[in-house]
């Protein structure tokens, strides 16, 4: 059995071109069938498990097979993201088998993240294998690949500091804003959505104490439970236009796959404040901001691209924690490979029990027959012990005597491994 990945990052790819490639979590499992039934006419990979891990920094398709299947797993990426395959070579990796465990198991341990030692990929990653686990395309391979990065990364975070001092895109955000804004308890802020990630920068955007604070979504009732526990108000998506002139931060993170906010509406909030700063935050990929907005005097505008200069922020001194990681992470590899290779023998070994059923079944009928015509016992369990033996030798016996005189002398040491070891 292997395994390979393939995917772009943050650090291998623009903003826009890891925009092609964002699968939303409800899009995950129409698109895992999508992968697999582009493997179906293909003998080689009748049947290829799959799993699909998209955040705002990557998209990563992790598969295994008998076989690797990477060029064919190109393929289909690219076209998906409608971009040619040469573009996409030039800005995704490819990894497999070890290489491919050790990946996963640093991305889900915080050290492959825009945030090093941050903790919200190893539930997105869950949230992933859950929908490829329910969508049918989790087999044992993978889902052991997975559970074992799980309780790799709990190790990691238990063993090692690595997620001390780190600075979250939504601290980074809050950090931004009170460099352009004297006093952030004077400002009003908007958050476009009601994820996971908007749900964050709230929380630490609150802990401000803003003058105000709303919370624009698609759906009324889950913006109003989210603003409830704020203090804030919610509005509909479809008012933000009329209302953005009110806010001077806005923090937008949607699943919308065209941006929601446009450079009209951004030029008439401007116009309506006097021109007054705004301060802009896109945590979306693909954007919800177009990117042309940036141009506008008196805007300042992040992308999650843009946060990288200030999560880096005391790296350095998270290099012994990183190095301690490491040493947990190769023993993790280690393991899984040792699993995988097994793997191997598994279809043998289920020859091998059934070939032993059925000899074992047939001596027993014949021993029942045998009982049944009053024959003793002691004679029966003879005869049945003496046919099991021969059943069993037979083909021992039969290679001893094939071949030349190498094989045959290779055969007989690897009988006495196997049959001459002397109880300890």
């Amino acid at each position: 059995m292997s395994v390979w990945a393939l995917g772009l990052n943050h650090t291998t790819a623009p903003l826009d071109l890891r925009g092609r490639f964002a699968f939303a979590l409800d899009q995950i499992a129409p698109t895992l069938h999508s992968l697999r039934s582009s493997f179906a006419g293909n003998s080689s990979h009748p049947q290829v498990e799959a799993a699909i891990i998209s955040t705002c920094n990557r998209t990563e398709i992790y598969c295994a097979s008998e076989h690797i299947a990477l060029d064919h797993t190109f393929g289909w990426l690219a076209q998906s993201g409608g971009v040619a395959p040469a573009l996409l070579r030039s800005h995704a990796y490819t990894l497999h088998d070890d290489e491919a465990a050790r990946h996963a198991f640093r991305v889900a341990s915080g050290l492959d993240s825009m945030v090093l030692g941050e903790a919200q990929i190893l539930g997105q990653m869950k949230d992933a294998v859950r929908a490829a686990e329910t969508a049918g395309a989790l087999g044992s391979t993978l889902n052991q690949l997975f559970q074992r990065s799980f309780a790799v990364a709990k190790e990691v975070r238990t063993a090692t500091e690595i997620g001390a001092h780190s600075i979250s895109m939504a601290a980074a955000a809050v950090r931004l804003a009170g460099q352009l804004f004297e006093d952030l308890r004077k400002t009003r802020v908007l958050f476009v959505g009601a994820g996971e990630m908007i749900d964050l920068a709230a929380t630490h955007f609150a802990a401000k104490e803003p003058k105000a604070i709303a919370i624009a979504n698609r759906t009324l009732e889950r913006g109003e439970k989210l603003a409830s526990r704020f203090g804030g108000e919610a509005m509909r998506l479809a008012d933000l236009p009329a209302r953005l002139a009110e806010f001077d931060i806005v923090i937008s993170c949607t699943a919308s796959t065209l941006p929601i906010i446009g450079l009209g509406a951004v030029e008439r909030a401007l116009k309506a404040r006097k021109h007054r700063p705004m301060f802009m935050v896109d945590l979306a990929v693909p954007r919800d901001i177009e990117p042309e907005v940036k141009a506008l005097e008196d805007i300042y505008l992040y992308t999650v691209d843009d946060l990288a200069q200030v999560v880096q922020q005391g790296q350095a001194n998270r290099q012994a924690a990183v190095a301690q990681a490491e040493v947990i992470i190769d023993a993790g590899v280690q393991s899984f490979m040792h699993w995988l290779g097994q793997r191997g023998t598994v279809p043998l070994i289920q020859q091998l029990n059934a070939q032993a059923d059925e000899w074992r079944a047939t001596e027993m009928a014949r021993a029942r027959k045998l009982l049944a015509k009053g024959e003793s016992v002691d004679a029966v369990l003879e005869a049945m012990s003496r046919g099991l033996t021969q059943k069993m030798m037979h083909g021992a016996m039969a290679e001893l005597h094939a071949g030349d005189a190498a094989s045959r002398e290779q055969t007989a040491q690897t009988l006495s491994r196997l049959f001459l070891r002397k109880e300890r």
